[in-house]
């Protein structure tokens, strides 16, 4: 997707086409249709929908795909590279994400694609793509990204040896120290080094996910015959990509390295040339649980499978000789044409990070440092001050994970009044907190209950490996329902309290993981509502039975059986009071906007005159600004310092305001496919604090984007002196509770 840039100090640009749209902004009118016979799925939950006959909510033209419009999400982490408004250190992080997402995304996304192709399905998109045609316009886009990729990384290299902080070419070394780095390689790269002939006598050999490879071509001295071998750059073995050269901050590259001093693998060997190449593999390795008979073992199995699944694309350097890169090609059982990307610098860019954390404060963003929320500033037992509170709201990475969800658990651990835990546990880290205070429950002669998703991608073997870990130290460690994946966020301790068994809970829109509770933005609500409690309660005990039938929720609502419906009946329902009273609000806070249902519903909504306000991280298929469609929506993506993670939903509701939080995005395989939890919350404190940060993001003149009709996004363009994007204003907003709390306990003590 081509995504226009407004950069500081320069007037707005006018959009480009997207590959998105099947027809122009001109052409995106009412498009008459006469005695529609599509069914919409609205009509199985007895609803009567706000529409038009000027629109047919079925036909194409008004999605955008869901590919396409994630690499316009990537589009804009790039430009956070490209500002230079980013400190230099941060504008490398940028590029190492944005590589790390595109590697990513051919292996799940187009490797999924591509296994569509190969089963040979026929059907199309929302928005009237085949499998094959995705494929095609995503290669396009992700070449267009990797030049954009590569110019900023050269730009940023340049502004960084200014800085004194470079990557050196190994012919520009001294005598000295390329004496220096052949002792060092002799010793600590060198002996990882498994070099493998590619001959009739040698099968070509297996290629693993993501390396980084050298393809040698030798021959004896004055024979004219070359051999080819292959050598794995051992970057995952320990090894550093970049390693530094003397004290300064001058580094090069390992490969780089490898490539100058093949005597010592070849000696004598006359070495005609050395190239470089990386695979990618398809990740889509699931198998049908239904006839497993071990789930544990059946994602075992998945996870030595995907180790050699098919390869879906091959990176080389640029120059590599045609014969060579045809041979790779045709080995690896991969078009030349198309799955071949030509990489003109460097391969693997996600290994940046490691130049990422030099220790440089001016290069960085200012230092964070999360805050206690006030109210868990105190040494009281933390179930005293929730039973007190009611309901605290917790707003991460602006306040401590450590001090609230963590201490949630390291005291149900140790408090003698705790008699039970339970958890749903999706990503967390191996060295976790979580699971130590777990453990140490556990061994405190307490009931607990985890419900591990063994299926998260790419955590699947961290997964298996804490399920061993719990279940060996005597915790009750299940895996959730077969053919759902448990993504909902929750955590419940049984207490004995003065009066009673009372239930307390965590039910948060992120993972348990304090890594990431420090770069992604998510909120959590820590409560002892007896209503919520007897409904998670319910919840477990689908988790761990399976058993569906019958099962009854007050306040929550879950996915798959009511979650979507919920939501598409509050649409309807603000269509409905806007109609007979007006004022109808809707705003989302999410990940991505992808089920087609709900986007008809929000269309229908607009349509009825409702304003709705989409704050959409990545994927949107919606199309704002349409006249007589989506002239009422407006959909902003808000890219910054954090990755925005959370999920909230709002209704007007004719004035009896609704909000929600949740583990779901509306995306058709969470709504559909997936264990999640929508929660209301109701205290006005907290409502209020939910108020202020969707004002905040929407009032954001730094970090967001607005997006066109077409499918392509505008950056806004600050105002002079307000120039502060949304996570600075969070940041100080967080850092400005914490001294007015401060102020309040001085005036108590002082009135006492």
């Amino acid at each position: 997707m081509k995504v226009t840039q407004v950069k500081k100090k320069q007037p707005p640009k006018k959009a480009k086409r997207d590959p998105n749209s099947e027809v122009s902004i001109k052409q995106v009118k009412a498009k008459k249709t006469k005695n529609t016979k599509t069914t919409d799925p609205n009509e199985s939950l007895n609803m009567q929908p706000v529409t038009s006959p000027e629109f047919d909510l079925h036909d194409s033209q008004w999605f955008l795909n869901r590919e396409l419009t994630w690499l316009a999400f990537n589009r804009r982490v790039l430009h956070e590279a490209e500002d230079d408004r980013t400190p230099l250190l941060e504008r490398l992080k940028f590029i190492a994400i944005v590589s790390g997402n595109l590697d990513e995304f051919f292996m799940k996304r187009i490797g999924g694609l591509k296994q569509q192709i190969g089963a040979g399905m026929r059907e199309l998109t929302l928005d009237g793509r085949s499998a094959r045609q995705q494929v095609t316009e995503c290669y396009a886009e992700v070449r267009d990204i990797e030049a954009r990729k590569e110019h900023s990384f050269q730009e940023i290299c340049a502004l960084l040896e200014d800085k004194n902080i470079l990557i050196e070419r190994y012919d520009e070394l001294t005598p000295k120290e390329m004496k220096l780095l052949r002792e060092f390689y002799y010793a600590n790269i060198f002996p990882l080094l498994t070099p493998q002939s590619i001959d009739p006598a040698h099968p070509f050999p297996f290629i693993s996910n993501l390396s980084l490879n050298l393809l040698v071509s030798l021959r004896y001295p004055k024979s004219k015959q070359n051999s080819l071998v292959r050598i794995k750059v051992p970057v995952d073995a320990g090894t550093p990509r970049f390693i530094r050269i003397g004290k300064g901050e001058h580094f090069i590259r390992l490969e780089e390295v490898m490539m100058n001093n093949l005597d010592m693998l070849f000696p004598g060997m006359e070495v005609v040339s050395c190239e470089l190449f990386r695979v990618t593999r398809n990740a889509n390795t699931e198998k049908d649980e239904d006839e497993a008979d071990d789930l544990m073992e059946m994602i075992e199995s998945e996870l030595k499978e995907r180790k050699f699944a098919p390869i879906v694309r091959l990176e080389i350097g640029s120059g590599m000789e045609p014969l060579h890169r045809g041979r790779l090609a045709a080995e690896l059982e991969l078009d030349e044409a198309t799955d071949v990307f030509e990489v003109p610098g460097l391969l693997a860019m996600r290994d940046l990070f490691e130049l990422t954390k030099l220790d440089f404060p001016r290069l960085h963003d200012v230092p964070h440092h999360p805050i206690d929320h006030p109210q868990l500033q105190t040494q009281r037992n933390i179930f005293h001050v929730i039973r007190d509170a009611g309901a605290i709201l917790l707003q991460h990475p602006y306040e401590s994970f450590s001090t609230s969800v963590e201490r949630f658990l390291r005291e149900a651990a140790t408090d003698p009044k705790v008699r039970g835990i339970k958890m749903t546990l999706y990503r967390t880290s191996r060295q976790s907190r979580i699971i130590d205070a777990l453990i140490l429950a556990a061994h405190n002669g307490k009931q607990v209950a985890v419900v591990v998703e063994l299926k998260a991608r790419f955590d699947e073997a961290t997964n298996i490996s804490l399920a061993e870990r719990m279940e060996e130290a005597g915790v009750h460690v299940t895996y959730g329902v077969v053919g759902l994946k448990t993504h909902c966020k929750v955590i419940m301790v049984v207490r004995q309290d003065y009066n009673g068994l009372r239930r307390y809970l965590h039910i948060g829109t992120g993972n348990y993981h304090a890594d990431t509770a420090r770069l992604y933005s998510d909120i959590g609500l820590l409560t002892c509502d007896q209503i919520i409690a007897e409904d998670v309660t319910e919840l477990f005990n689908f988790l761990t039975t399976g058993f569906m039938l019958k099962r009854k929720y007050s306040k929550l609502a879950l996915a798959p059986r009511m979650l979507k419906k919920a939501l598409l009946e509050k649409i309807e329902r603000e269509s409905n009071l806007h109609i007979s009273s007006g004022g109808g609000a809707i705003q989302f806070k999410i990940n991505a906007l992808e089920d087609g249902d709900v986007v008809r519903a929000l269309y229908r909504a607009s349509m009825a005159g409702v304003k709705i306000d989409l704050i959409v991280r990545d994927t949107c298929r919606l199309r704002p600004g349409i006249v007589g469609l989506s002239d009422n929506i407006r959909v902003i993506s808000v890219v910054g310092r954090f990755l925005e993670h959370a999920r909230i939903y709002y209704f007007h509701n004719g004035g009896a305001e609704e909000y929600f939080i949740a583990s779901a995005d509306a995306m058709k395989r969470n709504l559909e496919a997936r264990v999640e939890v929508l929660c209301p919350v109701e205290p006005p404190e907290l409502t209020k604090e939910l108020r202020i940060l969707f004002d905040t993001h929407l009032a954001d003149q730094r970090s967001a984007w607005d997006m066109l009709p077409d499918g392509t996004y505008v950056q806004r363009t600050p105002a002079e002196g307000n120039g502060a994007g949304s996570h600075r204003l969070l940041i100080a907003r967080a850092e400005k509770r914490v001294k007015e709390n401060m102020k309040k306990k001085k005036v108590k003590k002082a009135g006492k």
